[in-house]
């Protein structure tokens, strides 16, 4: 016999963009199964709750998880009777008084029932399965503290899994310093100082527009000046500007977007269509629940607080184009704010997620986290039609007809795999992609010097004779002779070599051997 949330959705017919994960049953004896990220939980028959509503929002209640794109939906189809009578047969009960809360919560109705007077305060969330606000918010009329960490037009939720857990601990301070002492301080700006270029460079590598080199060069300068410097990073005037920052101050539609919008791919036949992102009428509680979040959660975990802000902004998706490098510009923005890495230290996760073939599919299968199960759901509810210019000077012929019912996904998503994938970036950014760019900077300073020591020259024609001698196997170019004469001379063209090469074949080996 099925149990909990699963019954209920099945009994009135609950669509979910996101699906329950868990599934309840009764049978003979206690068991958990997992696969796929679905669960299969069964339980002996003294669990059986009664066959109504209120038996089996409270299972779930007390044995699955929290998802309040299925709450929303199933309250929007009950009305408030059935929770109406739940809560005054069972006043003081906390289960009916979480129940009630939600209800109000989730749909901005009150319920015909009286305040409740007497209980100790329950949390909504508990703190140690969710990550949720710092600070509850007290709701007396429920004897409830609200620690839901965004509101009721935005609010993700990250569960706090076993993988989830362990990858939090992550310290990144430590991992930092320890970078410190390893190369010296000094290095480690001077690395970051590139590792800003490298992300720009990267980030657009995403986009696939990397060879947009005058876009690279701006969105550098926009990590380099606004990166943990913004005090209101979701606000319509800072977006507005990390968006001119990034595009051009002359770019056509600037600011919060004011057209439909999707993202996908073309083809020579058609537009494929992969995540439809919210009306644009919408985009400002999606964006103040985001903002709520991230005033709510200070104090908690950076990596946490980085990914749902980054992949929060990039679902709703608020500008015409720069969304992606503001998403991932917010990554840098959080952890800098948060103090978890130093101010003017970048990490370059861009580069991380393009390192590697399983780093990039792993960015593309966190955002079908989301996307998929959505374009399932709504896969015959979009269209093409006649084109249509918007308020923003958009051209758009893209219709969707199901705006209304897909915002109960879009304000409640689940972001726990995309915590996931944020720490596990973070972690290789800073253990792999730092610690070569500061051993590649290392060994650059000691060609510099050991260059210097045969020809003193400044550092911009020093850098010139390094790159060429090693792209060129180790070999002096005739094009680099016409630059430097000097090098006519074999033998003194021959110390240059040497002088270039030992520096970095003595560190390669150096390396070799630890």
């Amino acid at each position: 016999m099925q149990v909990g949330f699963q019954t209920l959705a099945n009994r009135y017919n609950i669509a979910l963009a996101q699906p329950l994960r868990v599934q309840s049953m009764i049978g003979t004896v206690r068991v958990s199964r997992e696969s796929a990220g679905n669960v299969e939980n069964r339980y002996p028959p003294r669990y059986r709750p009664a066959d109504d509503f209120a038996g089996h929002f409270e299972f779930g209640l007390k044995y699955e998880e929290i998802h309040l794109e299925f709450f929303a939906r199933l309250f929007a189809a009950i009305g408030p009777q059935p929770v109406e009578d739940w809560c005054r047969r069972e006043p003081f009960g906390q289960y009916a008084r979480r129940t009630g809360f939600l209800y109000e919560w989730l749909t901005g109705e009150r319920l015909e029932v009286p305040d409740v007077t007497n209980g100790a305060y329950v949390d909504v969330l508990s703190p140690q399965n969710y990550l949720t606000r710092r600070e509850s918010l007290r709701t007396r009329r429920w004897r409830i503290n609200n620690n839901l960490p965004g509101t009721p037009d935005f609010c993700p939720l990250v569960r706090r899994t076993e993988p989830v857990r362990e990858a939090l601990q992550f310290d990144l301070r430590a991992a930092l310093d320890e970078l410190d002492q390893a190369f010296g301080s000094d290095i480690l700006m001077r690395t970051a100082s590139w590792l800003t270029f490298k992300e720009s460079r990267a980030s657009f590598l995403i986009e696939k527009e990397a060879d947009q080199a005058d876009r690279i060069q701006r969105f550098a300068h926009v990590i380099a000046q606004h990166c943990g410097h913004i005090d209101a990073p979701l606000s319509n005037d800072t977006l507005r500007s990390l968006q001119a920052g990034i595009l051009g101050h002359d770019a056509i539609g600037l600011g919060l977007r004011r057209s439909p919008v999707f993202v996908g791919q073309a083809t020579m036949r058609e537009d494929i269509v992969h995540y439809i992102a919210p009306h644009f009428e919408d985009l400002a509680p999606l964006l103040e629940g985001l903002n709520e979040f991230e005033v709510a959660t200070r104090g908690a975990e950076s990596v946490a607080r980085a990914a749902v802000l980054a992949f929060g902004f990039v679902y709703i998706h608020p500008m015409r184009d720069g969304n992606g490098r503001i998403h991932r510009f917010l990554i840098n923005d959080t952890l800098i704010r948060d103090k978890a890495v130093p101010d003017g230290v970048i990490l370059p996760v861009s580069a991380t997620i393009t390192s590697s073939i399983d780093f990039r599919a792993g960015y593309d299968r966190t955002l079908e986290v989301f996307s998929r199960p959505f374009m399932r759901r709504y896969a015959a509810a979009y269209r093409f039609g006649e084109l249509v210019t918007y308020e923003d000077e958009t051209l758009s012929n893209f219709n969707f007809d199901e705006y209304v019912d897909a915002s109960f996904a879009w304000r409640y998503p689940d972001l726990t795999e995309h915590v996931l994938y944020t720490a596990r970036v973070v972690e290789h950014t800073i253990r792999t992609e730092m610690a070569d760019e500061a051993r590649v900077l290392v060994i650059f300073q000691r060609a510099q010097e050991q260059l210097k020591e045969v020809i003193e020259m400044p550092d911009q024609d020093a850098n010139r004779i390094i790159r060429s001698i090693k792209e060129n196997a180790w070999k002096v170019s005739g094009k680099l002779k016409k630059g430097y004469p000097i090098l006519e001379d074999e033998r003194m063209a021959q110390r240059v070599v040497d002088a270039v090469r030992s520096a970095f074949e003595d560190r390669l080996m150096g390396a070799s051997e630890e």
